[in-house]
C-alpha cells in the first residue's frame, strides 16, 4: 500500500510541477530512494521543473520527473513518467518508473522487470552519447528487457534526455552540451565552412625557419596538409566516416568516450613509426586547458578513406579518448603536431591547430514534446541492419511467390517445397529468433497513437515490426489479409506445421460443417471488438482479454511463462494436430482486425471456374480454413492465401472441368487414328 501511496504522491508532484508557479515538496523517504544520502529537497520549480537536493546546506543535485521536463511519451503515444535523481557530477543517482500506459509493455512482461531495468540506471553518466547497438551493452549500461527492446530504448531515453535537460538548465558540468544524436547530411565543403573540420597547412620553408634547421625541405614543398575534427557527434561522424564505420566505432565505445579524426597529406607523417615501439604516437597530441592528452596506439582506428566528398588522404586515423581522461567534447581544444629538428637534444616543436565545435553541433535547449531523440531510430536500424536485410529479402521472395503464383501453381511439387520452407523460416527465424510476431496489441498501439498524436519515430524504433506492418498494409490492398495470416504469422506457421505433423502421425482430420464453422468464425470478431472497446478506457482489462492470443507465450517468450499460459498455447497446438488452424479460424483477434479492411483490396488474384460450387466442391473441401463457400465463392475475410485452390485449379488429374477437357481431348486423339484406318471406297 505504501508503494502505491508513493506513486500517487509522485503523480501529484508531476502534475503540479507542470503548472505555472507550482511549488511541491518531496517526502524524505521517496527522496532518499532515488537520491541516497540526501537530507532534504527544495520545492519543484524552474524551467524545466526540478527540486534541488541538499546535503546539509550544500546543493548536491536535483530530482525531477521526465514527463514534466521533456514530455516523455511511450510507444503508444501515451505518457511515460519517471522520477529521476541527478548528482552535480552528472551521474544518475536513481530512477523509478512512476507512470505508464503501455499495452505493449505489459503483455507477457513482468511489471517488476520494468522497475528493475529503470533502477539499474543508477550510477550511469549522462555525458556519453546514447549508442544503440545489437551487441552487448557497454560497461555500466543495463541490459535491455527481454521481449521489450523498444520499451527499453524509450525508458533509457527518457532518463538520459531529461537528466541532460536539467543539467544544462542548471549550468552543470557535463550537461550534455554536445548534440551527439542529431544528424543531417553535410558534405566536406559545408563542414569545412562551418569550422567543424580544422586545418593546418605547413610549407617546408616555414617549418625550416621555425626549427632553425635546413633538415626540412624548404621553399614551396608541401610539408603537411592536416585536418582534424571531433567525430563522436553523429552529425560529424556519420558524414565523415560513413554510416557503417561510425556505427562500428560507437559500438566499441564505453560511456563518455570521445573520438578525434586526424587526416593528412604531404611529406611529413603525423603517425611516424615510434608508436610501434612505445605504444604512443609521438608526433601528435591533444591539449585542452592545462591538460595534455597523449594518443595511445591501442585507441587508434585506421581508415582507408573519408566520405562526404572529402579529398583522398595519405594518412587517416581516428583516436579515442577514454571517458576517464576527462576530455570535454564541448570545450575548445587544440591538436599539436610535433616536429623534431636536427638537434636531438631539443624537444620537438609544436605546430598547433585550434578547434572549437561549431554551435550547430551543440544543444540549445530541450523542449517538451520531443518524445524521441533525433536519430535514435536511425541508430536502431543501423544496429539491426543484418536482420533488416534478411527480413527484406524474405518479403521480396514472398512478393515474387505472390506475383508468380499462377506459374508456381502449375508446378505443385516446387510450390509445396517453397511453402513449407517459408513456413519454417517464419516460425524459426522471424518468430523464435527475431521475435517479430505481430499482435492485436500492435493494432491497439497504432489506434491509440492516431488518437493521441501519431509520430512515425515510435514505430520506426522496431524495424522488423515496422517492415512487417508496412508489407501487410500493402498486401491488404493487393491480396487481402491472408498474406500475413498464411505466410508471415509465426504462430500461424506453427499451427500449419503442427497439422502436417498430425498427418504424418496419421491422426484423424477433424472438420465442422460449413454452417457451424461460419457461426463460430464470428467469435474472433467479437473478441477483437471487445478488446478494442476496452482499450479505450480500460487498458489492463483489454490486455487481459488479449491474452487469448498465445503469440507472446509460444513465439516471443518461447514458452518461458507461467504454466497456465504455456498450457493454453500447447492445448491450441495439440488441437491443431487434428483440426487445421483451429485458433486462426475461430479465436484470433488479430486476424479479425486485419479482415475488416481486407475488402478494400484492389484485385482478385484467385481464379475460379463457373463449375466451382455447382458441379464441384473439391476446393471447398480441401481449403484448410473453410474459406470457400459451398457456392464456390472465396471469403477474403477467412482466406489465408495458401493457394491450395489454385493448385487444384490447374490440376488436370483432380479438377473435374480439366479432367473432362482432357478426356475429350484424348477421345478426339483416339478417333483420328480410327478414321485414318478406314479404307477409301
Amino acid at each position: 500500500m505504501a508503494r502505491w501511496l508513493h506513486i500517487a504522491w509522485f503523480l501529484a508532484v508531476a502534475l503540479l510541477s507542470g503548472g505555472a508557479g507550482a511549488h511541491a515538496e518531496i517526502p524524505l523517504d521517496l527522496l532518499r530512494e532515488i537520491f541516497p544520502g540526501a537530507e532534504r529537497a527544495g520545492p519543484v520549480e524552474g524551467n524545466p521543473p526540478a527540486a534541488t537536493v541538499f546535503d546539509g546546506s550544500v546543493a548536491v543535485g536535483y530530482v525531477f520527473f521526465s514527463h514534466a521536463v521533456i514530455g516523455s511519451l511511450g510507444y503508444s503515444g501515451k505518457p511515460i513518467d519517471l522520477a529521476v535523481g541527478l548528482a552535480r557530477d552528472g551521474t544518475i543517482t536513481g530512477a523509478r518508473l512512476v507512470r505508464h500506459q503501455e499495452p505493449i509493455l505489459v503483455l507477457g512482461i513482468d511489471e517488476k522487470a520494468l522497475h528493475r531495468y529503470v533502477a539499474a540506471h543508477r550510477g550511469l553518466s549522462i555525458q556519453a552519447p546514447v549508442a544503440v547497438t545489437a551487441k552487448s551493452p557497454a560497461a555500466g549500461q543495463p541490459d535491455a528487457i527481454a521481449g521489450a527492446t523498444v520499451t527499453s530504448l524509450l525508458l533509457r531515453e527518457a532518463i538520459l534526455r531529461s537528466a541532460r535537460a536539467v543539467a544544462r538548465s542548471r549550468g552543470m558540468a557535463g550537461g550534455g552540451k554536445v548534440d551527439f544524436d542529431r544528424f543531417e547530411p553535410r558534405d566536406w565543403s559545408a563542414l569545412r565552412a562551418d569550422g567543424a573540420v580544422a586545418q593546418l597547412r605547413l610549407i617546408g620553408g616555414d617549418v625550416a625557419r621555425r626549427l632553425g634547421s635546413d633538415a626540412v625541405p624548404s621553399d614551396d614543398i608541401l610539408f603537411i596538409d592536416l585536418y582534424t575534427a571531433l567525430v563522436t557527434p553523429a552529425g560529424l561522424g556519420r558524414n565523415l566516416l560513413g554510416d557503417r564505420a561510425f556505427a562500428d566505432l560507437v559500438a566499441s565505445f564505453a560511456e563518455g568516450d570521445q573520438a578525434i579524426l586526424i587526416a593528412a597529406n604531404g611529406l611529413y607523417s603525423f603517425k611516424g613509426t615510434g608508436f610501434i615501439r612505445s605504444g604512443r604516437f609521438d608526433r601528435v597530441r591533444i591539449v585542452q586547458g592545462e591538460q595534455t592528452y597523449a594518443l595511445d596506439a591501442a585507441a587508434h582506428r585506421r581508415l582507408e578513406k573519408l566520405q562526404a566528398g572529402a579529398p583522398a588522404f595519405r594518412e587517416i586515423g581516428v583516436f579515442v579518448l577514454p571517458a576517464a581522461s576527462g576530455f570535454d567534447a564541448a570545450a575548445p581544444w587544440r591538436l599539436e603536431l610535433l616536429v623534431a629538428g636536427a638537434d636531438a637534444a631539443r624537444p620537438p616543436t609544436p605546430f598547433p591547430v585550434d578547434y572549437r565545435l561549431p554551435a550547430s553541433f551543440l544543444r540549445t535547449g530541450e523542449t517538451a514534446g520531443e518524445e524521441v531523440a533525433p536519430g535514435l531510430w536511425q541508430d536502431v536500424w543501423r544496429a539491426r541492419s543484418g536482420r533488416i536485410a534478411v527480413c527484406a529479402l524474405a518479403l521480396l521472395a514472398l512478393t515474387l511467390i505472390l506475383v508468380l503464383q499462377e506459374r508456381l501453381a502449375k508446378q505443385p511439387v516446387l510450390y509445396r517445397r517453397l511453402r513449407v520452407g517459408f513456413l519454417v523460416f517464419t516460425i524459426g527465424w522471424l518468430g523464435w529468433y527475431a521475435s517479430a510476431q505481430l499482435s492485436v496489441v500492435n493494432v491497439l498501439t497504432f489506434a491509440h497513437a492516431l488518437l493521441t498524436g501519431f509520430r512515425w519515430e515510435f514505430f520506426l524504433l522496431e524495424p522488423l515490426v515496422f517492415l512487417l506492418w508496412g508489407f501487410t498494409a500493402v498486401a491488404l490492398l493487393f491480396w487481402g489479409r491472408g498474406v500475413f495470416c498464411g505466410w508471415l504469422c509465426p504462430f500461424g506457421a506453427l499451427q500449419d506445421l503442427a497439422y502436417r505433423l498430425g498427418r504424418w502421425l496419421k491422426l484423424p482430420a477433424l472438420r465442422l460443417s460449413f454452417v457451424v464453422h461460419e457461426r463460430l468464425a464470428a467469435l474472433k470478431y467479437v473478441f477483437f471488438l471487445v478488446i478494442f472497446a476496452l482499450s479505450l478506457n480500460f487498458t489492463e482489462q483489454a490486455l487481459a482479454v488479449a491474452e487469448i492470443e498465445p503469440f507472446k507465450t509460444a513465439v516471443a517468450l518461447k514458452f518461458m511463462r507461467p504454466w497456465p499460459f504455456v498450457l493454453y498455447a500447447l492445448a491450441l497446438l495439440a488441437g491443431g494436430l487434428a483440426f487445421e488452424r483451429m485458433f486462426c479460424r475461430y479465436l484470433c483477434p488479430l486476424g479479425a482486425g486485419l479482415a475488416i479492411p481486407a475488402r478494400l483490396r484492389l484485385f482478385e488474384w484467385l481464379k475460379r471456374k463457373k463449375q466451382c460450387g455447382t458441379e464441384c466442391q473439391i476446393c471447398a473441401s480441401r481449403c484448410p480454413v473453410q474459406a470457400i463457400h459451398p457456392d464456390g465463392r472465396i471469403n477474403p475475410n477467412e482466406c489465408i492465401y495458401c493457394l491450395n485452390c489454385q493448385l487444384l485449379y490447374h490440376d488436370a488429374t483432380t479438377c473435374p472441368p480439366l479432367i473432362a477437357r482432357r478426356q475429350r481431348r484424348e477421345a478426339r486423339g483416339a478417333a483420328r487414328p480410327a478414321e485414318a484406318a478406314v479404307p477409301a471406297p
